[in-house]
């Protein structure tokens, strides 16, 4: 338990910087690999003007960048907020098997932010979404997946 309280005083430490700093939400993050800070971020959406800017997304970059890798298995998330459904869906990719947090998406979500509405729209077939969903059919999509299928030297993720 102390480990868990030291890592996220890291997050929080980010999370407080980029308050005090004006350089995005309330939220910090860092990624833990083998006991060793391998990422650290905290959220710049609104510094960078990049609405990816999360947190999570800010200190998952620094970890693949710093073990020059885009696997972090075996690595530990710790976050000041329940990821939302984007940097959760980036926990997924990089591989990451446990994520600590503190405050969850419903109280993220009473100081405005979206993270639980969007958790909700996932449930909601495409066409019926807020944002219009349209798919169109273009025969170079199967033919773009079936050249990555046959490709010899790609790289799976």
């Amino acid at each position: 338990m102390e480990a868990i309280k030291i890592y996220l005083d890291e997050a929080f430490e980010e999370a407080f910087h980029g308050v005090r700093n004006n350089l995005g939400g309330p939220f910090g993050a860092v990624v833990v690999k083998d006991g060793k800070i391998i990422g650290k971020g905290g959220n710049r959406v609104s510094s960078q003007n990049d609405p990816t800017a999360h947190a999570e997304i800010v200190a998952i970059r620094e970890a693949c960048q710093n073990i020059a890798s885009f696997d972090l298995t075996g690595s530990v998330l710790y976050a000041t907020c329940e990821p939302c459904p984007m940097c959760l869906s980036a926990i997924y990719w990089a591989n990451i098997h446990t994520v600590y947090y503190c405050s969850t998406r419903l109280e993220a979500e009473s100081i405005g932010f979206k993270d639980n509405h969007i958790y909700e729209e996932l449930n909601v077939v495409p066409e019926q979404r807020k944002i219009h969903f349209k798919q169109v059919a273009d025969p170079k999509a199967s033919e773009l997946f079936s050249e990555w299928s046959g490709k010899n030297d790609k790289i799976p993720y």
